[in-house]
């Protein structure tokens, strides 16, 4: 042919080390869960193992492969979901996925409400429930506001949040524990008595690196370890843009769980290790952490004030990623008829104000948690065992149509698979299942590690809001009328020109 004929245009392909890259992004979206991990001191290497071999690496693989079945259609776990049980299970599975999220979010923001105490040399109110309640309503309204302009303009605000809010400061504080070993500094898990975390042998006290058992009490931290390390699903639709997805995801599955488990370890080593144990506070361990360390190293704590105030603003530009995210999952369904109309609009720029405002109500009724218990760390392990629970539903459903979906469409296309058959689908989904089931009975126990007070009380609070939440669409879902159905017009409003589209993304 002529020079003139056209070249194919060579297909651009998604390299390994960059989906596990973003993969492990999706992952670590603060330094929140730090002090939860450093408060386990040596145990934290079973904890951390655990969460990295029993549920990351099987999370990722099940969702590669129902990413790569589903990969022509939005929705993610929605249309996985409805693919295995059908569209009133898996509107029953995406509508949990929005509230756990809604309900994780006052943790994100008393953990922000901290760095801006911090932030403003007064580490004191960082403790007063009154302001951490008060904070985390005012700052949620205010990224919700922020989620109104535009999902392109949240997604540029919560980019430069994760560089600056938590890659940054996670850097300098692994830095600045290498600098306390090496200036002879005491090693915080070296002085700890507490049975829980130290064991004597020989007459001395030297730390534990298995749990101590006396209880399930003694394991209750593994459910909301756990919790730090989900998200690896939203990633899995991405497997079919590699070159060779059979070989290429696991490795970046492997790269993603080698990465969150260095940032995760050396991280809380690094509070462990400046922060007595008896210190360590759920909500501040890393503020303290940078305060000890620069106190002794400069005598100053100017530093403090500044890496707490883009920890700060790392942790809020987690929350924005989040309310947009999981709610463009819900208006999805709402254009399925699953939701009432009132649901279903969206402003001129496309963004589901409605859902946003309910979704801030709840938020701020959650948050009030907070002006009620004076133990701010046992508000924050309280309402993170809440999104616990909620979360654990989801993964359990997830494995669970993974292994119905090899039975009821095995000739469905995969552009990846689970190697080893039927068998493999088995072990790694029934591995994840059990590991996520066990987790989802902690996440009821109160821990031996915080004074929680009542424990009925505590486990009657979780268990409420499971039960609550849980049911809520399944009200919905019986309460759902034909008139639901969205018209052409209002469908068209949410895709047409004028609306943002990043949502097909995120949903």
């Amino acid at each position: 042919m002529s020079g003139g004929a056209h070249r194919a245009t060579p297909v651009k392909y998604l390299t390994v080390s960059a989906l596990g890259f973003t993969t492990a992004a999706s992952i670590v979206t603060s330094l929140r869960g730090l002090p939860m991990m450093a408060k386990e001191e040596m145990t934290m290497f079973f904890y951390i193992g655990f969460s990295t071999v029993l549920f990351l690496i099987p999370a990722g693989l099940v969702a590669a492969e129902l990413g790569s079945m589903y990969a022509n259609k939005t929705g993610g776990l929605y249309a996985w979901i409805s693919g295995a049980f059908g569209k009133k299970v898996g509107f029953w599975i995406i509508f949990l996925s929005w509230i756990q999220v809604i309900v994780f979010y006052p943790t994100g923001m008393s953990f922000a409400a901290a760095g801006v105490a911090f932030a403003f040399d007064r580490p004191d109110i960082a403790q007063n429930h009154v302001y951490v309640g008060i904070f985390a309503i005012c700052a949620f309204w205010l990224c919700t506001a922020v989620a109104f302009v535009s999902n392109q303009f949240a997604l540029k605000v919560t980019r430069a949040g994760f560089l600056a809010g938590t890659a940054l400061p996670g850097i300098i504080l692994v830095a600045v524990f290498i600098w306390w070993i090496a200036s002879g500094h005491d090693i915080g898990w070296q002085h700890t008595t507490d049975d829980a975390v130290t064991v004597a042998h020989d007459g001395h006290d030297s730390p534990r690196f298995f749990p101590y058992i006396a209880g399930l009490s003694g394991l209750s931290f593994l459910a909301g370890i756990l919790l730090n390390f989900a998200g690896v699903e939203s990633q899995g639709v991405h497997s079919t843009e590699l070159k060779n997805p059979s070989k290429g995801y696991p490795a970046a599955i492997m790269i993603a769980a080698a990465v969150a488990f260095g940032i995760f370890t050396l991280g809380a080593l690094a509070v462990a290790g400046i922060v007595a144990y008896d210190k360590i506070d759920l909500n501040t361990g890393v503020f303290d952490a940078f305060t000890i360390a620069f106190t002794e190293m400069i005598h100053s704590s100017w530093p403090v004030r500044i890496l707490s105030a883009l920890i700060a603003y790392g942790a809020l530009a987690g929350v924005l990623a989040w309310i947009m995210g999981p709610s463009r999952g819900v208006l999805a369904t709402a254009h399925d008829g699953m939701l009432p109309p009132v649901l279903q609009k969206v402003n001129n720029r496309g963004v589901q104000v409605n859902i946003l405002i309910i979704q801030g109500v709840i938020v701020t009724a959650l948050s009030s948690i907070y002006l009620f218990m004076d133990d701010v760390s046992s508000a924050f392990f309280l309402i993170s065992a809440m999104a616990v629970s909620l979360y654990l539903i989801i993964y359990m459903f997830m494995y669970a149509a993974a292994i119905r979906l090899r039975y009821t469409q095995p000739d469905l296309p995969r552009a990846f698979k689970i190697p080893g058959g039927t068998f493999g689908m088995w072990l790694f989904a029934g591995i994840g299942f059990l590991a996520v089931a066990f987790a989802f009975v902690l996440a009821f126990v109160p821990p031996s590690q915080l004074p929680i007070g009542n424990k009925a009380s505590y486990i009657g609070l979780v268990a409420a809001g499971a039960v609550i939440f849980s049911a809520i669409p399944l009200i919905i879902e019986r309460m759902k009328k034909p008139s639901w159905v969205p018209s052409d017009e209002v469908k068209a409003k949410a895709l047409g020109p004028s609306a943002d589209r990043s949502h097909l993304t995120n949903a």
